[in-house]
This record gives C-alpha cells, structure tokens and sequence, in this order.
C-alpha cells in the first residue's frame, strides 16, 4: 500500500526511464573503454586489470549517483543505488578487456 501511495505521488514515467538507463549505458560503454586505456598503460595485468575495472566501475558509478541523480538515485531508477552500480558493468566487461589488451600490447610494459 505505501508503494502505491509513492506512485501516486510521485509517478514513473516509464520513457524517462529508459532514457535514464540508456544514458547510463553508454556512460558505461565509454567508461569501459577508457579504463581499459588507462589498465593497458599503467600495465595492470591478470587479477589486478580486474580488480582495478571493478573499483573504478564502482567509483564512477557513486560519482553518477551524487552528481547525476543528486544522490536520490531511487527517483531516476527503478532499482536504485543497486540499479545504478550493476547496470551494465559485465556487458562492459568485453570492452574493457579490448581495449585493455589493445594498450598493454601497444605499450609493452
């Protein structure tokens, strides 16, 4: 019953939600290829490359919700804070590691 009151209150609009996470989408795609520039030149390799994709992917995510959302990621989102940090972030995963092998084979640390 409260959720419906909160609906009523304050209702989705389901193309704004959509945008939203197509936005987030390819904020994500960017920032995977950008991380993966950034592992591959520091030389980052094995455990570490991921480690560093999985912190970092976090990181930004925590700036996307402060800054973008204004800390209420829960009115832009369906899922929230949740929503925000998982969105994406495997399908990310085939980018990163692109990129990330194109530059540390580039570099050859």
């Amino acid at each position: 019953m409260d959720e419906e009151h909160e609906l009523l209150i304050n209702p989705v609009v389901q193309e704004s939600v959509l945008h939203n996470t197509k936005t987030i989408s390819d904020l994500r795609s960017l920032l995977s290829s950008l991380l993966g520039i950034a592992a591959g030149t520091l030389g980052l390799e094995s455990y570490a490359g991921f480690i560093f994709y999985f912190v970092m992917s976090a990181f930004t995510s925590l700036l996307m919700g402060v800054f973008l959302a204004g800390g209420k990621p829960k009115e832009y989102f369906r899922g929230g804070w949740w929503d925000l940090l998982s969105s994406d972030l495997i399908g990310g995963l085939a980018g990163y590691v692109l990129t990330w092998t194109l530059f540390l084979g580039l570099v050859g640390v």
